[in-house]
Parts: structure tokens; sequence; C-alpha cells
């Protein structure tokens, strides 16, 4: 009788998913803040085009340089690790051999099962380090790549992100009108993004769009309010 393959379907991109959200969730709400803000004090969209765009550019660099440095460090970190890892192999193998049964105990093996696989391990250093790197110590080898990857997507996406609630502000000749196709526009786009977020991450859509949008909602109204009182 045939048989149906059986495919596993997993999400393996959770790195480039997780820029993108920390990109576009700040890009979507400080840029709207602060046009919002402006909006409150000001009736000029030249004011607000060149401040949004300041912030833009300012956001996006301080975001994918944030983004570098945590990527770098993280690489920075493994590789230390590894190398000490190297180290006890050669110089404490049986404490790390007991490591290792002590993993595989937490598995469910007994110390009868657990033998043969140290064993094994213990005749593959670099398979060795490898188990301990990850079952030990829960670290997985970073991409060579990923710092630039990182600041560039997280920058993208708050420059994308950012232009959404600007974009009623070129169009229109007045703040206050620009104001409202911006919280409009700027709204659909946080519910938007928040339910395709939650698609990605395996959580309620519908919950994480409602949560983004009102996050997104109340950063503003707080900017537009705290101007308004200011200026007059």
């Amino acid at each position: 009788m045939p048989q149906t393959p059986h495919v596993e379907r997993h999400f393996t991109a959770g790195a480039t998913v997780r820029d993108v959200v920390i990109g576009m969730s700040d890009g979507l709400t400080v840029p709207f803040a602060l046009a919002a803000g402006l909006s409150g004090a000001v009736d000029s969209t030249r004011i607000v085009i060149t401040a949004g765009l300041a912030e833009i550019a300012a956001g996006s660099i301080a975001m994918g340089l944030g983004g570098y440095l945590a990527a770098r460090s993280d690489a920075e970190h493994y590789a230390s690790e590894r190398r000490r890892e190297e180290r006890e192999v050669v110089e404490l193998p049986d404490a790390e051999r007991a490591e290792v049964a002590d993993l595989l105990h937490e598995y469910g093996l007994t110390a009868a099962e657990a033998a043969p696989v140290v064993a094994a391990l213990a005749r593959r250093p670099t398979a060795w380090v490898d188990f301990m790197m990850r079952f030990e110590l829960g670290l997985e080898a970073p991409d060579p790549r990923r710092a630039l990857t990182s600041a560039a997507t997280i920058a993208g996406a708050y420059v994308a992100g950012g232009l959404v609630p600007l974009a009623p502000y070129v169009l229109l000749p007045s703040a206050r009108q620009a104001l409202v196709w911006s919280v409009v526009v700027t709204l659909l786009a946080l519910l938007l993004f928040g339910y395709v977020k939650g698609r990605f991450t395996g959580t309620n859509a519908v919950r994480s769009a409602a949560q983004t949008m009102l996050i997104g909602g109340l950063a503003a109204g707080a900017a537009f309010l705290i101007a308004r009182l200011i200026s007059g």
C-alpha cells in the first residue's frame, strides 16, 4: 500500500522575522507619534515632513546599528564559549564526559544507554564540542553574515514603516487634515502588520493585530495631547 510521504513544515526564518518586527514596529509607531505631536502644535506639513524624515533617517541608523552590535555580540559570545569548551574537552575530559552523561540522563537515558553515546562523542572532539554548545549551553552557531543582514533588515523595515504615517503630509496641504488620514492609514497598517506578525510567529493573529494597533494608537495619542497642552 503506497505511503504518503511525511513532510514537516517548520517556520525557520525566526531571526529575519524578529528583525522585521523590531524595525517595522518602531518605524510605524515613532514617526507616527512624532507627526501627530507636531500636528497638535503647528499646521505646517513642511515642518512635519522635515522632522519626520530626519527622525526616520536617525532612527533607522540607530536601530540598524543596534541590530548589528547585538548580532556581533552574539557571535563573539558564541566564539568565546566554544573556545572554552574546546579547552575543557582536552584538559578536563572526565568532567566533560560526566556532563554529557548527565545531559542524556535528563532525556531519560540510563547510565548503560548513555555510555556508548559518551564514548562515541569522546572519539569525535568536534562533535563533542558541538554537542556541549547546543545541549549544555543552548547556543547555536551564528551565521557569519548575520550582523550585516540584521542591520540592513531592521533599518529597511524602519524606513518602510516610517514612510507610512508621513505619506498623507506629502499629499495634503494642511497638517490637521493630513493628521486624520495619517491616523487612518497608520492604524490600518499597524492592524495589518500585527495580523501578519501573529500569523508568522504562530500566535493569535487577531490578538496580535489588536495589540499592535492599540500600542501605536496610544503612543500617537499621547504625543498629540502633550503637544496640544504645551502649545496652548
